[in-house]
């Protein structure tokens, strides 16, 4: 076993019972703290993004990013619109869907949240109005257009203030996993026999688990997730040899097309790699700001060490984009402003219905 690998990593949670989180984050923030009073302020970071709240860190609108996206850069924007929750969830869910010219399936998920949570892949008016009461009441949700490319990624994204030109510091596939029939096993059964999902196993019985004597047909294909996010069970492979200059180009020049965004990713789907690499037919489903992660560190083949390496790498960056952008007279979240977004945040997640 390599030194500092997922697995040992695993082994070292076991030992100490501590969980792999834990582990992971523990230098993170140890290192959050040491930057701060560096820069005389725990919270500079979060003027990398100064326009949005708290850079993005946590309690941000999703809507509110998208929203500030110009020209150019919406043509790359899958077509979305927010409607409160509540009693006229479905008739305003409805209505925009015939404004945007939609047609189901569509994509329904909360304004505010993170990791995939509460996200839903609606298929039909039907199956809309089963789904929007599960959302707590009076909060805003999002209608979003499916795209149904091929291709998912997840793209970071950082520029200096100042700086012409950016650059793409990780580049991740998310592939959701599937099941597929031989016409004798259930679902139960067929899960069971992929050991190479068995990091996730838990989430993938949760999602199974009133159609787990379903018996499918031979090479019907059943997929466990639609959520391209790792805490949901998505898998993720390290794509950096396909940053090319290109993509980087077409990226640029999308995200200088968003006031005063310098630090994030972007999640997006294409048709292909080829297309990706030549920076073309991208169409982006979010714009996540500082709390957004390098995806490619969850990659299994990604070691525990080279994953600190990235996170002290990317939140240095933060850290020395917000300090200029102090200078530029931009001011950074307060430290009860950063803690109130968390615990709005927190509440939120905890009450949405579980994500597709």
């Amino acid at each position: 076993m390599p030194p500092f690998s997922r697995e040992a990593a695993q082994k070292l949670s076991a030992k100490f019972g501590i969980s792999s989180n834990t582990l992971l984050y523990a230098p993170i923030v140890a290192y959050w703290v040491v930057m701060g009073v560096r820069y005389g302020n725990l919270g500079i970071a979060t003027a990398a993004n100064p326009r949005i709240e708290t850079g993005g860190l946590c309690g941000e609108s999703k809507a509110s990013i998208l929203d500030m996206a110009g020209k150019y850069a919406s043509e790359s924007i899958a077509r979305y619109a927010v409607f409160p929750s509540g009693l006229h969830a479905y008739a305003s869910a409805m209505q925009l869907i015939k404004e945007l010219d939609l047609s189901f399936p569509v994509v329904i998920k909360p304004d505010i949240g993170c990791n995939g949570t509460g996200v839903k892949c609606i298929a039909s008016a039907e199956q809309l109005a089963d789904i929007l009461p599960l959302y707590p009441a009076q909060i805003n949700l999002m209608v979003q257009e499916l795209i149904t490319h091929t291709v998912e990624v997840g793209i970071f994204y950082i520029r200096h203030p100042g700086s012409a030109r950016g650059e793409i510091t990780s580049l991740t596939y998310k592939t959701s996993p599937t099941l597929v029939g031989d016409g004798v096993s259930t679902l139960k059964s067929l899960l069971q026999q992929r050991t190479d999902l068995s990091h996730a196993a838990d989430l993938y019985f949760k999602r199974i688990s009133k159609k787990e004597d379903l018996i499918l047909k031979k090479d019907e294909v059943f997929p466990l997730v639609f959520t391209g996010n790792y805490c949901k069970g998505s898998v993720f492979h390290d794509g950096k040899k396909d940053i090319t200059s290109e993509l980087v180009t077409s990226i640029d020049k999308i995200l200088q097309d968003v006031p005063d965004f310098y630090f994030g990713r972007i999640d997006a789907k294409v048709p292909s790699i080829d297309d990706l690499k030549k920076g073309k037919d991208i169409r982006i489903i979010e714009i996540n700001g500082l709390g957004a992660e390098a995806i490619h560190i969850w990659d299994p083949k990604t070691s525990l060490l080279e994953a600190y390496k990235t996170q002290i790498k990317h939140y240095g960056a933060a850290f020395r984009i917000g300090a200029d952008n102090r200078k530029r007279g931009w001011k950074p979240s307060s430290l009860l402003t950063m803690l109130r977004a968390w615990l709005r945040h927190r509440h939120l997640l905890s009450a949405y219905p579980m994500s597709d």
